[in-house]
């Protein structure tokens, strides 16, 4: 793997997970259903790990790109 690589890949991840919580959060308030935590924390929980993971993503492309401009 090259600089950056494995960076973008946990950030993929992370907004996948931090998506699906934040469907399970949308529809746990429609739904009108609580399961394990409330529909809000379901969904702040969702919107943090999909807002971190978008930081990690974004280090990791910087990170890329530096090292093939070295080149």
């Amino acid at each position: 793997m090259t600089v950056g690589e494995k960076r973008i890949l946990v950030g993929r991840i992370g907004a996948g997970l931090g998506f699906v919580c934040g469907v399970i959060g949308l529809v746990a308030g429609v739904a009108d259903n609580t399961w394990k935590l409330w529909p809000l924390g379901w969904f702040t929980g969702g919107s943090l790990l999909t807002l971190l993971a978008l930081f990690v993503a974004v280090d990791g492309a910087i990170a890329f790109r530096k090292a093939q401009m070295q080149r």
